[in-house]
This record gives C-alpha cells, structure tokens and sequence, in this order.
C-alpha cells in the first residue's frame, strides 16, 4: 500500500470526516478562577488576564475571579512557586516540575491545577490550557482531562518581530496589536522577542514613531515575561572614527530611552562588512553602557557573511580573551554550520540559532524544488505555512544550539513561527497535535482537525510539478467547504491566510495550464512560417500569447484573491501591493502585484519576435524562428531540461529526501534569480537555476552518434562526462549565451552518460555574480 501523499485525494477524504465530541469533557462554562492573594507576581497576574480576556473574546463570558474556592461548580486554580496548598487546600498528590518555566496542569475532579514552578510557568500553563478549550458563543468545555508535567527543552523560544519598514506588516501595527501578537506567541510557548530599533528606515504606514514602539515592546515583553532582545546591526564603517562614535551615540541613546532589555544582537554582517575586531572592540564598548542603563544585559553576535579567516579570528579570540561581556555566537543565514560553531566555541559561551522561516526562494531554507511559477508570484513572502519542512530542519541541529530567535519579516509566516515555537518546548511534540492546537484556540474544535489537515495539504500545493498537482484543486475545495461552514471566521487574519494560499495556489495552477498550452500553441504557428508567410505567422503567435490576459482561466478566484487581500491589510496590515498597499518593494510580500506575471515566455518571444522581423534576409528570419519553437524540443535523440524546473528536468538527479539531508548540501536546491524588480524580460529559465546539480543521467544513446552538450547559465560551465572533463567548442559567459561541447564518442561507448560538474572556485565574487548553470541540452547531432 503507498503512503499518504498530500497531493492526492486522500487527504481532503479524512479532513471532512466528522470529529465526535469527546465524552470526559469538563464544562468550565461557570468556573471560578482561584488565585492567590496578596503581592503576586506580576507575570502570574498576567496570566489570570489572559485566561479572562481570551475566553471572554470567544464566548462572551466573564469567569469571576476569586481568592477563595467557590462553593460548587467547576474551578481553575492559578498559582506558582513551591508551595502545598492553595488558598487552603491541599494541592493534588502529582508530581511537580521544579525546571524554570515548566508547569503542571492537574485535572481532578471538577478542578483544574495549574501549578507553574516560576510565574512564567504559570503563563504557559495557562496558554497550554487555552489550547486545549473547546469554546462557543455562551459554552466553555475541556475536551479531556489534561494531567502533565513539563519543562521546555529550549532555553530560547522567540522570533523577531522588528519594527522596520522592510516587514511585510509589523510596521503598520499598533502596540495593542503587537501585544496581542506577543500574547498569542507565548500561549504556543515563546519567551523571548526581538525588535529592529533603528535600522532601515521608517515607514509612512507606522502609527507611533519607533521610539514610542521601542519602548512599549520594552514594556509589554516585562508584562508576559519574555525576554526582550534587539537587533542592532552596524551599517556604517567601524574603523572611520567619527561614524563610530555616532553608532556608539545611537546606542546609547536607545539604552537610555528603553524601560526593558534583556539582549542585544549584533550581526556580523547581513548587513554589514566590518571585521570582527572591529566589532568585538566595538561591543566591548557598547557592553559599558549597558552596564551604565541596563545591567545584566546579554550582548550576542552572528557570524553572517563572514571569510574563513574572520571565522577563526573571532574563534581564537574569543578563546584567548574569554570576555565575561559576552554571553554567546548565533548562527543564522550564511553562518557556518550549527555544530561546527557550537564545536569551536567554548563551552561556558552559548549558541543561538537565527532560522529563516520567513522566505520562501533566495534564502537559507528556500523551499524544496518549488515550482518556478509560485517563485514568480508568491515570491519570497506569500502566506507560507510549511509544518513539515520546517519541523524536519529544527529536529536536525536542536541538539547544537540553546534556542533559537527566528527571522520572520511579516505574519505570513505565522504556522511555521508556532511550529517552532511549539518544537522549541519540546523537539518530539507532535507536530500534527500541535496543528490542532493552532487551529482549536484560532479557529475552534469543531473545525480544528480538517483545518490542521487543510494547513498540511497548502504545504502540499508546492510539492513537484505544479501543473500535475491535482491536490492544489482538492485543497482548495476543503478550504472553500470549510469557509461555507464557518462564515463567522472570514474576519479572522490566520483563516484569511489559509484562504488566500489556497485561492492563490489554485489560481496560478490555472494559469499555468492555460499559458503553457498559448506557448505551444505559438510555437506551432512559428513553426508554419515558412508555409504561411513568416509576418502573418509571428502575428500568429503573438496574436496567441496576446490571449493570456482576457482569456485568462478562473475570474472568480483573483475576485477572491484581491478581496483576501484587502482583508488582510485591513485586520494585520499585511502589505501585498507596492502601490496599493505600501510594501517595501516587490520581494516584502507584494503578492497580489505579481499575481498576473507571464507563466510562459510570453516577453521574451515579443522581444525576440520584433528584432526577427527588423532582419535583412528571409533566410535569416527563419533561422531564428526555428531557434525559438525548437528551443525546449531539439529534435529526435535530443534531451532538453530545464535545471531549476521541477517540471522540467526529467534528466536531473535529485538525491537524498528532505528526511535525511534537510539542508539539501549533498544535492542542491533550485534557487531563482531577481532582477529589474521581477519583472525581466528574459526566458523565465533562466532566472530558475542551480549551483550545481548533482547530475543529469542519460540513458540509451546510440554509441555510433555525435553528441554536443549545450548549457545556459552564467560564466563558468565545468563538465564531466563519466567522469573525463570536457572542454567548450563555444563559451558564451553572459545571461542567455550559449556554451557547447562536443563529447568524445568513447565517453558513451555503453550508450549512457552521467553529466556532472566541477565547481568553480571563485573567492570573493557575490552570490548574485557567481557561475550558475540555467538549461542543458543533450544534442545528438
């Protein structure tokens, strides 16, 4: 029997099975909630709040608070630190958790103990609690009796949350929104946030001057008990004296505004080029005027960016000098490996990692083998909820690190914030559970289990060849069935992201069929030239591709999707649109600006198209029309891929799965390039490309033939045929240029080729400059 793959029906078939209320369900509809009296501390105030104001926001009711126990009916009891008895009753006889942070949760009879071993530990009990209520308009029920004891494994849980105007929505939040974000995160377990002070920019859509926001994000991280970090890179020369005192001065003054702080982060670099003892120096001196404003505050530093020899510098001295400022190195993206850094390190400092989960395409963790059309309209910021991609990269270097403050740009990465912050509390939790509970405390029981479901069939959607994934439909109609049931959620923002992946998904499925089938149609028509006249047959074509916008498939989604839209933006502030919506730029989750970008080659084939006709010669013409309809069909014998095309790259050796090479470092992932805001004219392969692959295997050739290999990409090319490198008969080194080389006969005498590649060794050069590999042909001649 095949296992249960989400792009088949299967999944939408067990979604929409009904879920019977469990029977022990304990109705806390009139409960009491006990606390202790006197000078309690002000998180485990805080965590009577939350219990009242979340259950009040769900079903209306107001739960009496009391300091003695009610007479009858059902109670919760709040309380934390060592202690047998509450407000004259003996505790229940369990055994309790004495760890930081962990908690207790007793049912006994028609009572409810959370029992926190610190005032944080009580918070997270309750939150634990919140996510297992099953809660109506006028109705309060436990599903089941909880009885556990735990502690997180993590001692750091928490994301960034910068208030910048590169977010993709933090920006336009108010600090009410912002405590309730933060509120909603440590109910899922997270204790630490980090704000962006004063980098980049502000932002026209922010409400309070980040000052103001700085100081209250201070505030309401003391209010739940999460530590509250920052993130202060150095964009200015720390070797130029007098820029160096004015960052020094900028620091200061922020110390000297802020009420909170419990860390501060430096990037080594992202942005940033200076050398690390210029940093180390330079964080010596910022760690002075921490003691001055804020004593006992953590100084942290990435390596991001940084040359083998900045790596061993900051190693060796920070071995050398053992600086008690310090308190630890964070990894993150273009970081050397977790367990390399944890490795070198000295033990008494601490590692952090800084995880992408915000980006989909040109990041650390871009998403596996995506199809290229979602690369050219969802881009790097559209709604991305990933539980199992993400879940199998925490699981493979949880053991290297003490935590982890993620990098999230937006909330359209919100699943994948609870998927880690729920793995941060403890790595072998069960992700699918932990779903239910995301959806039961934002959507509700009866709907919990299918939309938990529902989250893993959107992960679904960007498996494989986006053309063939029937599920992307299936998907959608659960997403669509499930929002006829429950219309009281279409103003709820978590449920509007669900709903617009989903639109948006099936809609550029859609369009995908439909442009694909205008490109060969066209090429049909230029394939007629010389038969019908080679004018009347570019006007074929073009009058073909001309097509894709009023005939484009399904009105009735991007109606849905533009709506979504302007939902989103109204309730959270996610920016989908520069023009309309104030994002940052098209890469910070312009979705809805990309929605109608060309699936097929429709710009290219207009600018190949008119430098055609200006050509002297018919002959000429003719020649290059036959260049364009037999670009991706080179004849028979003749094999064509597209390396970065999921779709299109048959040949292709993909690998090990995500299960046993998460990071993709013994097979590479396709990546996708940026450039003229999105919207280059180019062929779109060559915007998808690989840095390298594996290979490509070829099978059944005829020994007796002439084989050339033809490849696109950019500078270098090193090929191996079986192994002998070969050299180029043409060595085109820009964007679209041609590179070929023929192939000894006596590489393929058994009739197959294995093609690999060398790697170019270029010390130095960015990554956007670097050699890359587009398309390769195996031309039998």
């Amino acid at each position: 029997m095949l296992p249960p793959k989400l792009t088949q029906g299967n999944l939408l078939i067990l979604a929409l099975l009904t879920i019977a209320p469990l029977a022990s369900a304990l109705d806390l509809t009139k409960a009491t909630i006990v606390v202790r009296n006197g000078n309690v501390p002000l998180v485990e105030e805080t965590a009577t709040t939350v219990l009242l104001e979340e259950v009040q926001r769900r079903t209306g009711l107001t739960l009496p608070v009391a300091t003695s126990w009610p007479q009858s009916g059902s109670a919760i009891a709040i309380l934390s630190g060592d202690t047998t008895s509450h407000q004259g009753k003996d505790l229940p006889d369990v055994e309790r958790v004495r760890t930081p942070e962990g908690y207790t949760i007793a049912t006994s009879g028609n009572t409810i103990w959370i029992m926190g071993a610190d005032p944080n530990g009580a918070l997270y009990g309750i939150g634990r609690l919140l996510r297992n209520l099953d809660w109506s308009k006028g109705s309060l029920k436990l599903i089941a009796p909880l009885n556990l004891t735990t502690s997180p494994d993590d001692s750091i849980r928490g994301h960034q949350l910068g208030y910048r105007t590169t977010a993709n929505s933090y920006d336009a939040w108010t600090p009410a929104l912002y405590d309730q974000y933060i509120r909603e995160l440590a109910i899922f377990g997270v204790n630490a946030i980090e704000n962006i002070p004063f980098q980049d920019s502000d932002s026209p859509l922010m409400p309070v001057t980040r000052q103001v926001m700085n100081r209250a994000l201070g505030d309401i991280c003391e209010k739940y008990g999460v530590a509250y970090w920052v993130w202060t890179p150095a964009t200015v020369d720390l070797t130029d004296p007098e820029k160096r005192a004015a960052h020094l001065a900028e620091h200061e003054a922020f110390y000297k505004e802020s009420t909170h702080l419990d860390a501060v982060f430096f990037p080594g670099g992202d942005p940033g080029h200076n050398h690390p003892k210029d940093v180390l120096a330079f964080l010596e001196d910022v760690s002075r005027l921490l003691a001055k404003y804020h004593p006992g505050t953590e100084i942290w530093m990435s390596l991001q960016g940084f040359e083998q020899e900045q790596i061993d510098y900051f190693f060796d001295w920070i071995t050398e000098n053992k600086p008690t400022w310090f308190t630890g190195a964070v990894g993150g993206p273009s970081s050397p490996p977790l367990p390399y850094m944890r490795k070198r390190l000295p033990a008494q400092y601490r590692l952090r990692d800084y995880p992408d989960i915000t980006h989909t395409v040109r990041s650390q963790y871009a998403t596996q083998w995506i199809d290229p059309a979602f690369a050219f309209t969802s881009g790097r910021e559209g709604s991305n909820p990933e539980p199992i991609y993400y879940s199998t990269i925490f699981r493979a270097f949880a053991k290297d690190t003490d935590g982890f403050i993620t990098y999230s740009d937006g909330m359209h990465d919100d699943v994948n914030k609870t998927v880690w912050s729920l793995l941060g509390w403890d790595v072998d939790y069960d992700v699918r559970d932990g779903l239910i509970e995301y959806c039961r405390f934002y959507f509700g029981n009866d709907v919990a289990e299918r939309a938990a479901d529902g989250i893993y069939a959107l992960e679904g959607n960007w498996q494989g060849s986006l053309a063939r994934n029937g599920g992307v439909e299936a998907t959608l109609a659960l997403w669509q069935q499930l929002d006829r049931e429950h219309p009281e959620l279409r103003d709820n923002w978590r449920w509007q992201l669900c709903q617009l992946k989903a639109h948006y998904d099936a809609y550029i499925r859609a369009r995908l069929i439909h442009e694909e089938k205008l490109e060969v149609d066209a090429n049909a028509a230029l394939a007629k030239a010389k038969e019908v006249g080679i004018d009347t047959a570019i006007d074929q074509a073009l009058e073909t591709f001309a097509k894709a916008g009023p005939e484009s498939p399904r009105p009735d989604l991007r109606t849905a999707i533009v709506q979504l839209c302007d939902k989103l933006f109204a309730a959270i502030g996610y920016q989908t649109s520069v023009p309309k919506y104030g994002a940052n730029n098209g890469q910070r989750g312009a979705v809805l600006d990309y929605v109608d970008h060309p699936l097929n080659n429709r710009w290219w084939y207009e600018d190949q198209l008119t430098e055609i006709r200006s050509l002297k010669s018919d002959a000429a013409k003719l020649a290059r029309l036959k260049v364009l309809y037999t670009w991706e069909n080179p004849g028979p014998g003749s094999f064509y891929d597209d390396i970065g095309n999921v779709a299109q790259s048959p040949h292709v050796l993909r690998g090990e799965s995500l299960s046993t090479d998460p990071l993709m470092r013994r097979h590479m992932n396709p990546d996708f390039m940026w450039w003229d805001g999105g919207l280059t004219r180019v062929r779109q392969s060559w915007i998808s490309k690989m840095d390298w692959p594996m290979g490509l295997r070829y099978e059944g050739l005829d020994p007796k033939a002439t084989y050339v290999i033809r490849t696109t990409g950019v500078a270098q090319c090193l090929p191996r045929v079986n192994g002998e490198l070969i050299t180029p008969s043409i060595d085109g080194k820009k964007v679209g240029e041609i590179k070929e080389f023929p192939v000894p006969k006596k590489l393929y005498k058994d009739g197959l080729i294995i093609l690999t590649f060398d790697v170019p060794y270029e010390p130095g050069i960015g990554w956007r400059q670097m050699s890359r590999l587009s398309e390769v042909w195996l031309i039998k001649q």
